[in-house]
């Protein structure tokens, strides 16, 4: 059964095939007609979805839910809904005052939608938890800490890294806790999503984050579950010190070379998932673009400890047809390469301007992101600039791109951008998957003023 594959995966056996995981969030709710927000307030709705993709995706493991601001919610972020993505964070309880919530905060089971989660999680446990791995999705220690803080927490790392590791500490216990609610509702896998350990440095990761993270993956495992570790970005500076925590598995979108990864996490006899494009291949590719992908992956590594999974939460609007060509190319490789032996993918390229950066009356920022909306990393590379933004207006000026808008795609190939997030100013890349302090972007920005 598919269940066995992901547990012999993660647990580091041998496997008969690669496992394959979808990560369809909200997509689940596209599936039925459902919008994001429904899906994500409904049990029901939220229900009917899942089997759905489970019926047509043929997952040997899935997610039930896949939103990074349900423990945020509870600690008092206000959220804004969105019908296509999950929330984002919008307001930052700490943002003003530098401490650390009250104890009394840490979530319960009757706290916010957790009843709701919980809820959903022993029905899909019942209608499929026999065949098909459940992955319970808590939001990691880090990120966690951001949305409370909100951008401030990137100079405290500087200023004031004791008060970041005790926030830091405390968004862990929250991690545990609801670990333990969900491993009690069934889940198979608990999955600690962190997108924004990739926006910084493996020696902060080290002093401010790591006891934390090895604290939440040695609960995990004392509750007989088994943890991956989500990350967003280009986190292949990060992956060596990740392994360090010890988690069983380890999942990384299409920034990070998954060879290059594979070669880190097997020195530690971890799995590693992903990490199939998800906006050129999956939103916007044919079926042969997705196999194509797939067979790429699967043929370039060895199969022990590896996961079959797109490079995150899928968007919303992911052709169904698509990823049913990813689930066939991994469970039937073979009939696939006789598939696509003689395709060729062909870039879809826009034809776009670049501004005339030499001569502009201000200085221009822009942001290249994946989904400013769904990207947590992003929201927060964005939310640098903004946040800043009434001291440089007189200044600068800032653009927003998003990697799922064709246009925009073609503008991130045209100004030869590798990873994202990445900003940069007037054409120059200054930060690829690291967001910057306010005094240095302000600094960085008024240099560049000065320079005209």
């Amino acid at each position: 059964m598919g269940r066995d594959l992901v547990l012999q995966a993660l647990r580091h056996e041998q496997t008969d095939r690669v496992p394959w995981v979808p990560f369809a969030g909200v997509h689940a709710g596209k599936l039925k007609g459902y919008t994001g927000e429904e899906i994500l307030k409904d049990p029901d709705k939220l229900l009917e979805s899942l089997l759905e993709v489970n019926k047509l995706y043929m997952p040997d493991g899935m997610p039930v839910m896949f939103d990074l601001q349900i423990e945020a919610e509870i600690l008092g972020c206000d959220l804004l809904w969105s019908k296509d993505n999950p929330p984002s964070v919008k307001s930052h309880p700490l943002a003003a005052e530098k401490t650390i919530p009250c104890r009394c905060k840490i979530p319960t089971k009757e706290s916010g939608r957790i009843p709701m989660i919980l809820d959903v999680m022993r029905r899909l446990k019942g209608e499929i938890g026999e065949k098909t791995a459940l992955y319970g999705l808590v939001c990691g220690p880090f990120t966690l800490a951001s949305h409370l803080r909100g951008t401030n927490i990137f100079m405290d790392m500087i200023k004031d890294p004791a008060y970041v590791k005790e926030l830091v500490d405390y968004c862990a216990e929250i991690c545990i806790q609801m670990s333990d609610f969900y491993i009690e509702a069934g889940m198979d896998v608990i999955a600690v999503v962190d997108p924004l350990v990739s926006q910084i440095s493996p020696k902060h990761i080290e002093a401010m984050l790591s006891e934390g993270f090895t604290a939440a993956f040695d609960f995990i495992r004392s509750r007989g579950a088994l943890s991956c570790f989500f990350v967003c970005g280009n986190a292949s500076k990060q992956i060596d010190v990740m392994c360090k925590m010890n988690p069983d598995g380890i999942s990384v979108d299409e920034n990070v070379d998954l060879k290059a990864a594979k070669e880190i996490t097997d020195q530690y006899n971890i799995t590693i998932g992903g990490n199939i494009p998800l906006t050129t291949t999956m939103l916007w590719g044919t079926q042969q673009d997705n196999m194509k992908a797939v067979i790429d992956i699967m043929d370039s590594l060895d199969h022990h400890n590896l996961i079959i999974s797109p490079g995150c939460d899928m968007p919303y609007s992911t052709p169904l047809e698509n990823t049913v060509a990813v689930a066939q190319a991994v469970k039937n490789p073979d009939d696939a390469r006789k598939m696509i032996e003689n395709y060729t993918a062909v870039v879809d390229d826009i034809e776009v301007e670049l501004p005339d950066y030499k001569n502009l009356d201000k200085v221009l920022i822009e942001l290249f992101t994946l989904d400013p909306e769904q990207c947590a990393a992003c929201t927060y590379m964005v939310n640098s600039v903004v946040d800043i933004y009434d001291e440089i207006k007189d200044i600068a000026d800032y653009k927003v791109y998003k990697y799922f808008i064709r246009e925009d795609i073609a503008r991130t190939r045209k100004m030869g951008l590798e990873n994202l997030p990445t900003m940069c100013i007037n054409g120059e890349q200054k930060w690829v998957s690291i967001i910057p302090s306010k005094e240095e972007l302000i600094g960085e920005v008024r240099k560049y003023y000065e320079a005209k």
